[in-house]
Formats: structure tokens, sequence, C-alpha cells
């Protein structure tokens, strides 16, 4: 069988592609549509102005002159359904608006940095909920205008609370995400995460509460003109109801009208919105068819000052207990997890830190990184990269380094690639961010670098979603990331736990080729001493958030000093005595 010059690759279908495939959807947007243009082309469907009156024509009945009639004062129905229309829909869309100016952009700061910010927002928005919304409206319209648009942007501030909690509970659900924990990596700042990876999150859950934020506005502003308040002069639906009531026993289809464009009306926008979130949701893809290394360097040759990347000196990390308050000391209501942990990495070695979980080495590492929790209480006697300070530098000085200075490597590589992006996409950004070049020089470069880290196929994983690629290669994809900015020191978190030991064998020799090719220092946080012994120059042992010895390579495994190093070593399978055969009796065995 011949292999076709073009592969099929997948294609993620459109938003108004995936949403016109739902017969339900086409219908409402039919039936919005209809409304829209109904409302707008008003002065083409009718001869009569809304507020235009004639005695001779009080509760008229249908006909050539008046298609649905005249009302209770002798206007024409049809002229003030239409143009009650416009009202309508210009209210709802006020209110659903203003929620969503008001609401959106604080629930999105306050969900993504929490803290203060978070508590004062909390504070401001209990206080409009508490506020008695129909009194706020009336008490506006009697002191500035009777116009109802004004009281559908004050209606639009009462609802931003609930606009405010959806989008901040949405954005603390995928904050902590560990694609997000990868964007900051790689330098990019606080206002492009939050669009290019929090917001594609918050639109589903928002465009359903658009659609019921209009639906509730449109009902609402009917309830205000059916008890009489708005300017005469200015036509709705809910005044329609008004008359109908007062007509109901003489007239009763006065109230069939504007009680059937509602209902429509509202119908279709809570269905076009239950729609569209499902298509937001959709996951469906169509198919289209296109055209051993050398020696490591050591330290034992007394490097220079200037080959010196990253001095940490004393490094303490806590966390506050939960339920209990103490001091800074952490001897009351801290808990510490990193105690005076000093280590040092030099340009062109890789230093293994090595310890059972839970003995503090990803905190250390994140902590280097900048990636700790808010909570968390970071403190260095010199914590520096290059010669400059990390701890207390602003965040637009953090983003410039991370990526272009450090990079990192994860332990869950599909974790760590966002599910709403391409992969290209997510190799591209930090390329141009950092490194200044066009997005054709960064896609050029990405697919040099997918075919460095032994992908087959450099342009269908570049185009690819993360869930199209398996975990060993996804992988490779985010150690291409992580070197795609030229860092100088890399920073590995367990990087082959999630893989099987045939991908991982690859994976390590990769991530030591591309070591050795660039000099870049490497910190590979491990408790694999295989990983250690394969890769590694020198090794800082930890236990119980403190380094308990730090050696080369070498002498660790021929003669560890610490008790802790020796269990650890002891507690491996390399060196131990054969197992017996499988099957074998278990007296046998124990022999």
């Amino acid at each position: 069988m011949t292999v076709p010059e073009t592969a099929a690759i997948p294609k993620r279908d459109r938003l108004l592609r995936r949403t016109l495939r739902d017969p339900v959807a086409v219908a409402c947007l039919v039936i919005l549509a209809l409304v829209i243009l109904a409302s707008l082309a008003a002065p083409l469907l009718t001869d009569y102005a809304p507020d235009h009156s004639v005695l001779s024509d009080t509760l008229a009945p249908v006909s050539g002159a008046h298609p649905l009639g005249g009302d209770g004062v002798g206007r024409d129905v049809l002229s003030r359904l239409l143009y009650g229309g416009r009202t309508s829909l210009l209210g709802g869309t006020l209110a659903a608006l203003v929620a969503f100016l008001v609401g959106g952009p604080l629930g999105l700061v306050s969900g993504f940095y929490r803290g203060w910010f978070d508590a004062a927002a909390g504070w401001i928005i209990n206080v409009i909920m508490a506020v008695p919304a129909i009194i706020v409206m009336l008490v506006v319209m009697a002191a500035l205008s009777q116009d109802l648009n004004v009281a559908m942007i004050v209606l639009g501030v009462i609802m931003a609370p609930m606009v405010f909690r959806l989008i901040r509970a949405s954005v603390v659900s995928v904050r902590e995400e560990l694609y997000v924990d990868a964007a900051r990596v790689s330098g990019l700042g606080d206002p492009r995460i939050m669009r290019r990876h929090i917001l594609p999150v918050v639109v589903a859950p928002s465009v359903i509460q658009a659609t019921q934020l209009f639906a509730v506005a449109i009902g609402i502003q009917a309830g205000l003109s059916f008890l009489g308040l708005g300017k005469a002069s200015q036509a709705s639906w809910g005044a329609m109801l008004n008359d109908g009531f007062t007509n109901v026993y003489t007239e009763p289809t006065l109230l069939v009208w504007p009680g059937l464009a509602m209902a429509v009306t509202i119908l279709a926008a809570s269905l076009l919105g239950n729609a569209v979130r499902d298509a937001l949701g959709t996951t469906e893809t169509r198919v289209v068819r296109r055209r051993r290394p050398g020696p490591r360097k050591t330290a034992a040759g007394g490097p220079s000052p200037s080959d010196r990347l990253l001095t940490v000196e004393g490094l303490r990390i806590s966390y506050p207990k939960p339920g209990r308050s103490g001091g800074s000391d952490g001897s009351d209501g801290d808990k510490i997890v990193v105690d005076g942990v000093s280590l040092t990495v030099e340009r062109g070695e890789v230093l293994g830190l090595v310890g059972e979980s839970g003995s503090g080495k990803s905190q250390t590492a994140f902590a280097v990184l900048g990636l700790l929790p808010n909570e968390a209480e970071v403190t260095a006697d010199q914590m520096s990269f290059t010669g400059k300070e990390l701890l207390g530098v602003s965040q637009a000085a953090l983003n410039a380094l991370r990526g272009r200075g450090i990079g990192y490597v994860p332990q869950e590589p599909m974790s760590n690639l966002d599910p709403c992006f391409r992969i290209g996409s997510q190799l591209v950004e930090p390329m141009r961010k950092h490194l200044g070049i066009s997005r054709s020089e960064a896609r050029t470069k990405a697919l040099e670098l997918l075919a460095r880290v032994g992908i087959p196929d450099p342009e269908r994983v570049f185009k690819s979603y993360p869930h199209q690629v398996s975990g060993g290669m996804a992988q490779r994809v985010l150690i291409a990331g992580a070197v795609s900015c030229d860092p100088h020191l890399l920073i590995a978190d367990e990087p082959t736990t999630a893989l099987d030991v045939t991908v991982q064998a690859e994976v390590l020799d990769l991530m030591r080729s591309l070591q050795q090719e660039r000099e870049m220092g490497m910190i590979l946080v491990t408790h694999d001493f295989g990983v250690v012994a394969d890769i590694c120059d020198r090794v800082a042992v930890m236990q119980t958030g403190r380094i308990v010895e730090t050696a080369p390579v070498e002498k660790i495994f021929a003669s560890p000093e610490h008790a802790y190093t020796r269990m650890l070593l002891d507690s491996t399978l390399e060196g131990g005595p054969a197992r017996a055969a499988l099957g074998a009796p278990l007296k046998e065995v124990t022999s």
C-alpha cells in the first residue's frame, strides 16, 4: 500500500458552522432575525406612527387599514408592536451589555489575582446585591428621566453581580491549571494569559448567562411599562399589555400580540444561548487533505563567577495552616515546606535535585520560577539568576526572565498544553514575544524544533490540538517549547514520570543532547537515581525541606555521607539479589 503525498490532518470546525448544524439553533436565529428586521423596518411596514391616535379607530377591528386592529385609544396595534420591538430589544441588549461591562472585568481580574482586590470587589458586589432593584430604578427614573433605556442601564449595573460571580468562579476553576503555569513560565504577561487561556473558558458559561439576562431585562422592562412608567411616546410591549388588560373584556386579542412577541423572543434567545454553549463545547473534527553523547562538562575545573547561572542561599517557604494564625517565623501558624535550602547551578552543569515525594523539590523549583501561590511566604538570603535578584522583582521583570532566561519542562505533558489552541500557536507565541521575530519566522523555528526533538511529522503536529498527540509526543513538544527562546537555565520537574520506560529513555537522551548543544544549565527534579546516574553532574539530596548532602554524582554513588542518601540508594533494586522465576513456590523465593 502506497502512502499518499498529502496527509489527512484534523481541523476543528468554526463556531458558526457547528452552531448551524443544530436545527433548533437555526430556527432560533431565523426567529430572532425576523423580529430584529421587522423592528428595524417598522417605518417601511406601517404608515402609522406608534403614538398617533385617532379616536374613531378606538378598538378598531382587523382591516386593511389596521392589520391587527386598533387599541384602546385609537392607535394602530401593528405599528406599536413593531416600534415596541425596538424598545424591548434595545432595553434587553443594554441591560445585558452593561452587566457584562461592569461584572465581567471585575470577575476576571478578581478570580485571576485574588487577594485584596478579590476581597474589595466581593464587598462591592455584595452591597449592590443588597440594594432592591425595582426601588432603585423607580428612584432613578423619577430623578433623571422617564426613558426606559435609562432604567435598563441601571438594571444592568444591578445584574452585574450575577456576571461577576459566574466569571469569577470560571476563572478560579482554571487559573491553577498546569497549562496556565506553562504560559507563565513561557514569559507571557498576565493580560495575554487572561486573553488567550482564561477567556476561552469563560465564554461558554457567559453566553448562556447573557441570554438569561437579556430575557430577564425584557420581562422587567415590560413590567415597568405595564405599571405606566416610561415616556408616553415610547412604544413598548409592556405598555401594550397594559392597554390589553384595560380592555380585556372588550377586546381580549390585544393581549395576544405583545404576549406572543415577548414569549417568542425570550424563548428563541434562551434556546439559541443553549445551542451556542453546546457548540462551544463540541470537539468534533473533520478531515481535509493537504499536500550516545560526548562527555559532559563538570564543575570540577572551578568555573569563573561569570559561569554562575543560579545562586540560592537560605531559601525558606512556608504556608499558613488552615484556621490558625501565627507569626512569620512559622512557629505558631505556618507550615514550613522548605527550610534553608542553598544550591548553585553553573553554565553547562546538570544538577539533580533528589528526594522522596514531599521533600520540597518541586516547591524549590517553583520558587525559582515564581510559580508559588500567593499564600506562600518565600524568603531567602539570596536568590539570583546571572547576578539579578529574583525575589521582590516586578511581574513584568519576571515575565521577561521566564522563557528567555529560564525554561521549564513539567511532569504532566497533557495538562500543560492548552486544549483550546493548536500546538503550533502555543509554540509560536512565546517566541514572537521574547525573540521579537515575525509569525512566519517563529513558525519556521517551531517546525525546526519539533523536528529536532524527534517528532517525525512536525507539520502535522504543529497543526494538531493537544488531544490529537500521544503523551510522549506532548512531552517532546513541551521540551521544544522550553528551549525555543534559547534559555540559559532549564528546570525539568520529573519530566519522565508520566511516560513509559522506552519513551523515558528517549526523552532523557533528547534532554541531555539539547543541554550539551546549547550549554544550558539544568536542574533535574527527580526521585529516580537511575535518571540521576544517566544525566546529572552533581546531586543535591533533599529531606523534609532541607538539603542534607550535595556532591558530584560519582561521589554520591561511590561513598554517600548522609544516612538518608544511603537509605535512598539502598531502596533501589540495582545491585539487589536476583528475583526468583515467575511462578516459583513461595518458600523457594523467600529462601
